[in-house]
């Protein structure tokens, strides 16, 4: 096999490290990310999990070009896993390789394998959550949208909270254990339902008071609510389709359906926090205050990107929306 020194990783990561392992302390951070692609030649994005099993290692290949040679890029792959493991201290059986390609639909957030279920605990703030290192492609925690969900959670007291495209509830945790007086975590998902309602009993947060529904989203906002609500919390995925539903959903021709539909489960006052991942993600603002008066939208990205995605600046974009008071 071609050797690759794996020397200038390693040198990168300690300089990584320096910096962000002493912000983690101070911030209280257990799940970071250490290493994004900085170099061509490893293309991989290291994230660092303090778990109940002790460190874990999530590694995401990005998938490299057709001009790589195979055999070149796995040992440039190779290297990246034992240059991250040794410097990070973490044992082979808790480094997690995956390959993220360009993907669409269902493929992005399909399996990786023969499902074995295996969930770890993380601590992120005050929440208890729950990941998987092995059946997804991703854990069942966007480390990037961390302050997002930190900004939930500061607006959630005593409100009744809406999390669309919910996923594992891991907002739907912050916003509960901040004192919210409901939740509803909407999902199409089986297990992504499973999930979330398995991370509320972690956090001992009353199912009677925080539901999690397994619906299409659109479906959901179609047939309305028993109830309004006065915070949501929406972070759809760029693309998905699903034998469950009538027809595909696309983020930038869909966004403005999907938020006025959002908006009209709201009460005079309340905040909706938007969050997309689409690169080049154009927000409709025009189209979203029409027949909307007083609608106020705030793009918030540069406040919610944490320090350690820093150097991807595109990693999401953020907005806040909104509504009028009632009349005075």
């Amino acid at each position: 096999m071609t050797a690759v020194d794996g020397e200038a990783l390693r040198n990168r990561l300690r300089k990584n490290l320096r910096a962000l392992s002493r912000w983690a302390r101070r911030e209280g951070v257990r799940c970071y990310r250490v290493y994004d692609a900085d170099m061509p030649e490893f293309a991989v994005a290291l994230d660092l999990y303090e778990t109940n099993r002790g460190r874990a290692l999530h590694l995401q290949e990005y998938a490299p070009p057709s001009s790589v040679e195979p055999a070149r890029a796995e040992a440039r792959l190779d290297a990246a896993v034992t240059v991250a493991g040794e410097l990070l201290e973490v044992p082979p059986e808790r480094v997690f390789v995956k390959v993220r390609a360009r993907q669409r639909g269902a493929a992005q957030y399909g399996r990786q394998r023969e499902e074995q279920g295996e969930l770890y605990e993380v601590q992120e703030g005050p929440c208890r959550l729950l990941v998987n290192f092995t059946d997804y492609l991703d854990t069942g925690l966007f480390l990037d949208h961390r302050l997002a969900r930190a900004r939930l959670g500061a607006l959630a007291l005593g409100k009744r909270v809406l999390n669309l495209f919910a996923y594992t509830a891991s907002a739907s945790v912050h916003a509960g254990l901040q004192g919210a007086r409901a939740t509803t975590s909407v999902d199409l998902s089986r297990r992504y339902c499973e999930w979330a309602t398995e991370n509320l009993a972690l956090n001992q947060l009353d199912p009677r008071r925080h539901a999690v529904v397994r619906a299409d989203v659109l479906e959901f906002l179609r047939h309305g609510a028993p109830e309004s609500f006065d915070l949501a919390f929406v972070d759809p995925p760029t693309f998905s389709n699903s034998k469950s539903t009538r027809a595909d959903f696309e983020v930038q021709r869909d966004h403005v359906a999907l938020l006025r539909g959002a908006l009209r489960l709201l009460t005079p006052g309340a905040t909706l926090l938007f969050s997309c991942n689409k690169r080049r993600f154009e927000l409709d603002e025009a189209a979203l205050r029409a027949g909307r008066a007083g609608l106020e939208i705030a793009d918030i990205t540069r406040e919610t990107i944490p320090r350690d995605f820093a150097r991807n600046q595109r990693v999401h974009r953020c907005w806040t929306l909104r509504l009028p008071g009632p009349p005075a």
